[in-house]
């Protein structure tokens, strides 16, 4: 169920909420990035939280979920982690919305496309529509320690990507 808001001027909100882990301060300016490129689109309402401030009923308000963890032992955080597990709480109840992923690692070859697809795999196990890439980045935007001005640039189209397809939606 797709659930909308319309603002003052009339046109149809949507909403995209980024939810992040970040020890480093490196994930906390992907999501940023993430949201500077959401709020391009007209028709974006954009929430970034913390995902120490993010409930399993935010998920519920949202039209579109992006999560970023930093990569650890090639997997996401146990605190992002701990959100999807109580998620199942309201299994089912996210079948149709948006999702994408994003990460930050130690180095290369560090388990970063093995973080976004199990941040992938759980947003799939939920009914999901993921928003993946064709031409680079498939699984999802990836930074090696803090991120470049280019993989920022990536953060942000990938925000861009998920905020119109779900204002299409």
């Amino acid at each position: 169920m797709l659930l909308v808001s319309t603002s003052r001027s009339g046109v149809i909100m949507v909403k995209i909420l980024i939810v992040y882990h970040s020890r480093t301060g490196n994930t906390e300016k992907m999501a940023k990035a993430v949201a500077e490129g959401a709020q391009q689109v007209k028709g974006a309402e954009v929430v970034v939280k913390r995902v120490e401030q993010t409930a399993v009923n935010d998920l519920l308000d949202a039209e579109a979920i992006v999560m970023g963890s930093p990569t650890y032992y090639g997997q996401m955080s146990s605190k992002l982690k701990a959100l999807i597990d109580e998620s199942v709480k309201i299994h089912g109840k996210l079948a149709g919305k948006i999702g994408a992923a994003f990460t930050s690692s130690g180095g290369t070859a560090c388990g970063a496309e093995t973080t976004l697809l199990s941040i992938v795999q759980a947003m799939l196990v939920h009914g999901m529509i993921v928003q993946g890439r064709a031409d680079d980045k498939h699984y999802g935007e990836a930074a090696v320690g803090s991120p470049d001005k280019k993989e920022l640039e990536s953060c942000k189209e990938l925000g861009k990507r998920v905020a119109s397809l779900a204002v299409k939606m």
